[in-house]
């Protein structure tokens, strides 16, 4: 595995990357964008980023908060009220578009966790070359937004999650009813943020094993 640090401009200014990269890649090698819970680029979210690269996909990982970095809760939030959503979007756009010319691929898959599972899903409604996207426990966009989705989803859910709460998976599921648009949603008895394993008072071992076994399989039949 090679670890790279990638730079691009965006429209607010530079930022980076976190990239993880299989020793041998070719034309079929997948890559996914990863997008960072409020936390901001945390080692949790690189060590995802190398667990990908170990079942061989090309992932990449942009700083959405150009290097800052919470250590508690209250500067998490404070972080993420200061990140405009189309800033946030601006950046996955370029990261993309930094990541296709970096490793020569046309499309790519997005995920992410809380924050991060917002920003994926609403850029698999904004942006192009987004080819499948599968957003853990973000927020849903609204309904104008949402319509225009360019890809499937898969969107993953806890049970017990006051943020992004099942009336909201709900919501989901009725938009795309709507509008026929390829989203599946699957949801766990568990609480917000049961994927991360850096924090025991969530993390559900058997919810997040399972996730990650259904979204390796998502990506596989779709990118």
């Amino acid at each position: 595995m090679k670890i790279e640090t990638l730079n691009f401009d965006t429209a607010n200014g530079a930022t980076t990357a976190y990239s993880a990269v299989p020793d041998d890649i070719n034309e079929n090698t997948k890559a996914v964008i990863l997008i960072q819970e409020w936390w901001g680029l945390a080692d949790h979210i690189k060590d995802i980023a190398r667990r990908y690269a170990d079942e061989g996909y090309i992932a990449v990982a942009p700083d959405l908060y150009r290097g800052k970095m919470a250590s508690n809760p209250d500067e998490a939030a404070k972080l993420m009220s200061e990140l405009a959503l189309d800033d946030g979007i601006d950046t996955i756009n370029n990261a993309i578009e930094k990541a296709k010319k970096t490793y020569g691929k046309s499309k790519v898959g997005i995920t992410g966790y809380c924050m991060g599972g917002t920003f994926s899903l609403r850029a698999a409604c904004l942006v192009d070359g987004i080819a499948a996207a599968a957003p853990f426990y973000g927020d849903i966009p609204e309904e104008d937004v949402l319509k225009e989705l360019r890809a499937p989803v898969l969107f993953i859910a806890g049970k017990k999650d006051a943020w992004i709460n099942p009336e909201k998976v709900a919501e989901l599921e009725r938009i795309a009813n709507k509008y026929e648009l390829p989203v599946e949603t699957v949801s766990y008895d568990a609480d917000h943020a049961f994927f991360n394993d850096s924090r025991p008072e969530v993390y559900d071992e058997e919810a997040a094993k399972d996730a990650w076994e259904r979204v390796l399989g998502f990506f596989s039949s779709k990118l």
